[in-house]
């Protein structure tokens, strides 16, 4: 695993997943802008989390979300702007590929719009036949704030 810079710290300890955090930042993200926090705690609730803390705050998210079995899929990889570029991003996903409840599954997945070049660093690649995969698809379903 890639290691973290010096005051960094990692955890999948759920009692230290920051939810406000996690719901500030997706609220204003792309794939999730305006989620509500009660749909941000019942998805972190149900998923397993890792987060990545300085200056005891939370800088950093990821989950998965998994039947721990045959699935996962890789969601809501983030880092707060002032602290990107310091590798944190493959130190979270690289801890969730490791994670011993995640080995022996036949597929991840993940969606990302400009990712794709940080992914294929930690071993993912192009869906092979795109043209199996298929979606529902709901759009505008968090009101966004004004």
């Amino acid at each position: 695993m890639s290691e973290l810079p010096a005051g960094y710290e990692l955890t999948d300890d759920q009692s230290r997943i920051d939810v406000e955090a996690t719901h500030a930042y997706l609220a204003r993200s792309y794939w999730a802008k305006g989620i509500p926090l009660e749909t941000v705690r019942r998805a972190l609730a149900n998923s397993l989390c890792v987060a990545v803390r300085h200056a005891d705050a939370q800088v950093g998210f990821a989950r998965v979300i998994t039947d721990y079995a045959t699935f996962a899929w890789l969601a809501d990889v983030h880092v707060l702007e002032d602290h990107r570029g310091r590798g944190l991003s493959k130190v979270m996903v690289t801890a969730l590929q490791d994670h011993p409840l995640l080995q022996g599954l036949r597929r991840w997945g993940l969606h990302t719009l400009d990712a794709q070049d940080l992914y294929a660093q930690l071993g993912w690649r192009l869906q092979a036949n795109p043209g199996r995969m298929m979606e529902r698809v709901f759009t505008d379903l968090y009101p966004v704030p004004a």
